[in-house]
């Protein structure tokens, strides 16, 4: 699954139309909201906080078109509480947002 930098843009561009600031301000509310979704998994282990935690992220990534964040946010959602591996690839994913 590729990473697609321009999904992002498309999205909201598709949504506020040509507004280069507007897009640019809407694509950093996304990225501090994609990193508190982090954070928010990185501190917990208990299996219902996790979960609510990953499908939260993987909401907010579909409603940006952040295909690879959402397929990995699934993937938080159904491994167990605390996994490091699944937590790296969100770390990395959400680094080359």
């Amino acid at each position: 699954m590729a990473y697609d930098p321009g999904a992002i843009d498309a999205t909201l561009a598709a949504a506020v139309g040509d507004e280069p600031g507007l897009i640019a301000e809407l694509r950093e509310a996304f990225l501090d909201s994609a990193k508190r979704g982090l954070k928010a998994l990185a501190s917990t282990n208990d299996p219902e906080a996790w979960r609510s935690a990953a499908l939260r992220l993987k909401g907010l990534a579909a409603s940006f078109g952040a295909v690879r964040l959402m397929a990995l946010a699934q993937e938080a959602a159904d491994s167990p509480a605390g996994d490091p591996g699944v937590l790296r690839k969100l770390q990395r994913a959400v680094e080359r947002l």
